[in-house]
């Protein structure tokens, strides 16, 4: 017997993936700290938090391969693999400007450099902050072409799902 997907829960299950992105972003430990019983907790946490989120995006792609309207719910999808792809290059980015200092102008908080992917993916780049060194460069070059290519998904997915007959 194949239950019929509720697209309000499919929703509310990309906005949780998403928030639990976002705290993984914030809360992954990317310095070492002294405080070994603190540096403990946020492995702990982060570990957890990845868990939860690869359950609820496993879940996620399960229902979209299985389902028979699969391109009313692969913008949600869509804004998933976004998010996670945005703090995956923004967490890239701090790590890279923590480590090597000089390959990034004024990239020195997580807010920064989410900051900077975000301008990065949007193809907007205000230039306040702004690669440097080589390896940020091939860095941000790989974030430019990830952004080509959800933009090109995403629209195609939209002229699909406004194409598609009834």
């Amino acid at each position: 017997m194949n239950q019929k997907p509720d697209p309000s829960k499919e929703r509310r299950r990309a906005w949780l993936a998403c928030v639990l992105l976002a705290v993984i972003y914030f809360v992954v430990p990317v310095e070492i700290d002294t405080n070994t019983a603190r540096m403990g907790v946020r492995v702990l946490v982060s570990l957890l938090t990845v868990g939860v989120v690869a359950w609820l995006v496993t879940g996620l792609v399960r229902r979209q391969l299985t389902a028979p309207t699969r391109e009313a719910r692969s913008l949600a999808h869509l804004a998933v693999a976004l998010v996670a792809g945005l703090l995956a290059f923004a967490l890239a980015d701090y790590v890279i400007a923590r480590v090597a200092p000089a390959q990034f102008v004024d990239l020195e908080t997580r807010i920064d450099a989410l900051y900077f992917a975000l301008t990065t993916l949007t193809t907007v780049g205000y230039g306040d902050v702004h690669a440097q060194g080589q390896l940020a460069r091939v860095l941000v070059s790989v974030q430019l072409a990830f952004s080509i290519g959800v933009i090109a998904t995403g629209a195609s997915l939209l002229v699909k799902q406004f194409t598609a007959r009834p």
